[in-house]
């Protein structure tokens, strides 16, 4: 594995996974305090709904985009969609009402949706 790691082109996407992979684990236990937080005892239920609309969001979004990532500019829409994934995690401090989650889960997912096929598309090149 190390081997690997020499490819600069290699390493820098396997560590910009990486970090974003923490990101995710990290706001996933970030939203469960947050419920808590701002739902109490019906945290479970917000957790729920939450959940749901991560899925929504995956199932709407990435079958259409998936549709066209071959054909997306990758590099750039890649750094944007991480970005906008840190600035809506940057943005659950500000969290004040349940219906923000919703709000936030769903751009968090729409981004992550877009992500996936786009980083997992390959480049067909005609000759």
């Amino acid at each position: 594995m190390i081997g690997v790691l020499a490819h600069r082109v290699y390493r820098h996407l396997f560590f910009a996974q990486v970090i974003a992979l923490i990101g995710t684990g990290l706001s996933t236990v970030a939203l469960a305090l947050l419920a808590h937080d701002l739902a109490g005892g019906q945290a479970g239920v917000v957790l729920g709904t939450a959940l749901a609309i991560k899925m929504v969001a995956y199932v709407g979004i990435a079958p259409l985009v998936g549709a066209y990532a071959s054909r997306l500019p990758r590099r750039m829409l890649l750094v944007s969609l991480d970005l906008l994934r840190a600035a809506v995690v940057c943005a659950l401090p500000l969290v004040t009402e349940v219906w923000q989650i919703y709000l936030l889960i769903f751009l968090l997912n729409a981004c992550s949706a877009t992500f996936t096929p786009v980083f997992q598309a390959r480049q067909y090149r005609t000759s």
